[in-house]
């Protein structure tokens, strides 16, 4: 509990964004927005292209909307930058006009459904409250839910000594975390890298780890081929290698959830001043629930069959992997560093990762197929063809 309570002070000591003016950066993405597309030539995509994504960097995000709108809203604010990202795909490709003005009108509704949760009243001590606590929890759960399934199979896999390595990754997350988030205000806009690339190649390297470490641990779900394999590594319970892996991927894990919950209290105490107390109970209440959270994986997972436990964890990492690669995805399209065709009907997710593009959909189908690949192609090899004779 020691880092996480580090980590909060850190957080309360770095300087608080003010209060962000929501109605007023709607207007004037509003503004621009309409001019871009009235000036919009399919035959010179590239100026009007450019005018939306600055519609994104300078306005939306520098302005703090999105990590304003990412507090009150998380699922809406996830939904802006999917439609950010179909606008500016749509505009590189030069489609014809009328195509162009059903996305900016797509874009321009979910833009005044957003001017809604701004003009109320300031909130109260209550409300802080919750919001806090939502916050860490929301951002939390993910990082916990890594950090506990490798820490626990350590523990069944009889290299307890080893569960520093996860501490050790969770620990040198947290002062990334903190200097990622003083610097998205700071050196990152001076240089122009956005938020949203840091986020996305985060969860992009994030999703890399955590599939290679859920893939490696469901190759040795049964007892037999872990014993096997621990006789191997001789004197070693895991090799280097294997170590590295799973300390990165709690590093990543915690450090992509920890920069962006280090933005959001900003944001917050940012828009609720004189609301510190409330905000300071909020996030311990959070801390004391990931911390049950915590205990209750590690006794459950001690109570699981050797093989299904090895199973679950490894099932649990894949699919955090594919909703990882869906939010990088999102993230990076935003960022006009993915081009992006948006499938409109088709269901938004947010915590699944799923958004309506096809190429985050094609991606998550892709990362989902990969085992049955491998399942069909291991059952083609000579070891099963041995196996069948036998």
């Amino acid at each position: 509990m020691r880092p996480f309570w580090l980590f909060l002070c850190l957080c309360f000591a770095l300087p608080l964004q003010a209060a962000t003016d929501g109605p007023g950066t709607i207007d004037a993405i509003l503004e621009r927005g309409e001019a871009a597309v009235s000036a919009y030539d399919p035959a010179r995509p590239l100026a009007t292209a450019g005018e939306f994504s600055a519609l994104y960097f300078e306005i939306f995000e520098a302005s703090g909307m999105e990590l304003d709108l990412g507090i009150k809203d998380p699922g809406l604010k996830t939904e802006l930058e999917v439609l950010f990202g179909a606008l500016n795909g749509n505009a590189m490709r030069g489609v014809p006009r009328d195509r162009l003005a059903a996305s900016w009108q797509a874009l321009r509704n979910k833009l005044e459904e957003a001017r809604t949760h701004y003009g109320q009243e300031q909130d109260g001590s209550l409300s802080v409250f919750l919001k806090a606590l939502l916050i860490l929890l929301r951002e939390g759960v993910e990082a916990m839910l890594v950090v506990g399934a490798l820490a626990a199979y350590l523990r069944r896999a009889g290299a307890a000594d080893k569960v520093w390595v996860i501490h050790a990754g969770v620990v040198l997350a947290i002062p990334l975390s903190l200097l990622t988030g003083w610097a998205v205000s700071s050196i990152l806009q001076a240089i122009g890298a956005p938020l949203a690339v840091v986020e996305g190649v985060t969860m992009l390297a994030a999703a890399a780890v955590l599939f290679y470490v859920s893939c490696w641990l469901f190759a040795k779900r049964e007892a037999r081929r872990w014993e096997a394999w621990v006789a191997s590594q001789m004197d070693q319970a895991l090799g280097t290698g294997s170590l590295l892996a799973l300390g990165g991927a709690a590093c990543l894990a915690v450090y992509r959830e920890g920069a962006e919950t280090v933005l959001f209290y900003q944001a917050l105490a940012g828009s609720a001043p004189g609301q510190g107390l409330a905000l300071a109970a909020g996030c311990a209440t959070a801390l004391v629930l990931l911390a049950g959270l915590y205990l209750v994986m590690r006794l459950a997972a001690l109570r699981l069959p050797f093989h299904l436990f090895f199973g679950s964890t490894a099932l649990l990492l894949y699919l955090l992997s594919v909703v990882f690669l869906g939010q990088a995805i999102v993230e990076l399209q935003a960022a006009g560093w993915i081009a992006s065709i948006h499938l409109p009907g088709f269901p938004h997710i947010s915590w699944l990762g799923v958004a309506p593009t096809l190429q985050g959909l094609g991606a998550q189908a892709a990362l989902l197929l990969l085992p049955l690949l491998w399942w069909g192609l291991r059952g083609r090899g000579p070891e099963a063809g041995a196996a069948r004779a036998s």
